[in-house]
């Protein structure tokens, strides 16, 4: 089960540099993907807060749930004074249906194997949202406010991927 999960996350996940690539990507595109990879971690964080077995993946959950919400309140303010609207595109569709896919897969898990499916995710999905961020979508922002954004929280990324590695180290 935990390859299966996993196989999701990496298939899901390396599609984003390959679709973001194929063609230059707009602040609206930006704005769409931002707003759908928090959506994916909010409600994996929630799902892990009710049905995790180990108190470290509970705080862990909420604590995603908490950040991912908050750079997405960040995100739609910003949007909203830019008057952008988020463009639904390819790589936000992708990380949509492979978000719910991951939970999907969690819900019928339990204890142990929950916990471990749950934190593998994690660690895979915010390296590869930082891969992401690095290079494609920080240099492909053209609003200076949106690339600004995106730099601040970029650091929040990197806490949450070392966080999620040290969890996963603590379960072996």
């Amino acid at each position: 089960m935990r390859i299966a999960i996993l196989s999701i996350v990496v298939v899901t996940l390396s599609l984003l540099p390959s679709v973001l690539s194929a063609q230059p990507i707009t602040d609206a595109q930006i704005a769409a993907i931002v707003v759908t990879a928090n959506q994916v971690d909010i409600d994996a964080g929630k799902l892990a807060e009710t049905s995790a077995s180990e108190a470290q993946i509970k705080a862990f959950g909420k604590q995603m749930a908490m950040d991912h919400t908050n750079v997405n309140k960040q995100a739609t303010d910003l949007v909203t004074k830019l008057k952008v609207t988020p463009q639904d595109n390819p790589t936000a569709q992708s990380l949509k249906s492979g978000g719910a896919d991951n939970v999907k897969k969690l819900s019928a898990l339990k204890g142990a194997a929950f916990d471990r499916a749950y934190i593998d995710h994690e660690v895979a999905y915010h390296q590869q949202v930082l891969d992401a961020l690095d290079k494609t979508l920080i240099p492909g922002a053209q609003n200076a406010e949106l690339k600004a954004l995106l730099v601040k929280v970029r650091p929040a990324f990197e806490a949450h991927l070392q966080h999620a590695k040290s969890v996963a180290q603590a379960l072996k």
